[in-house]
């Protein structure tokens, strides 16, 4: 408390659940240092949080969902496109493939909502 006018860096990165405070964060912003909000910075954590809480409700993995049915339609475009080649290279997502999209496009929006915000 009482140090935000001592600190000596050019981007602050709130800790999870430990924002700054109104008055430390209008020092901060006149000395031109960038403040995160802890919301976004720890929001990939979290994020990632309830995409296990959803599949631990639903006791199954988001790729296992989706995967064959990636698959089978790979498949059908690369026949419509005339390929006769050897498909068994041809994968669905993956679980952690299904994650990092889930998780770049949550964030990628957070992040530019929270800039639209801040201008």
């Amino acid at each position: 408390m009482g140090n935000a006018d001592k600190l000596q860096c050019k981007i602050l990165l709130e800790g999870a659940n430990g924002p700054t405070t109104f008055a430390g964060e209008e020092i901060l912003l006149k000395k031109g240092v960038v403040v995160c909000p802890d919301l976004l910075i720890n929001g990939g954590g979290v994020t990632c949080s309830y995409f296990e809480w959803l599949k631990n409700i639903d006791h199954v993995s988001p790729g296992k969902l989706t995967k064959k049915y990636q698959e089978k339609s790979q498949r059908k475009l690369l026949e419509m496109l005339g390929y006769k080649g050897d498909q068994k290279d041809i994968k669905g997502a993956e679980e952690i493939d299904i994650v990092y999209s889930g998780l770049e496009e949550i964030m990628t929006t957070a992040v530019k909502e929270n800039w639209e915000y801040a201008v």
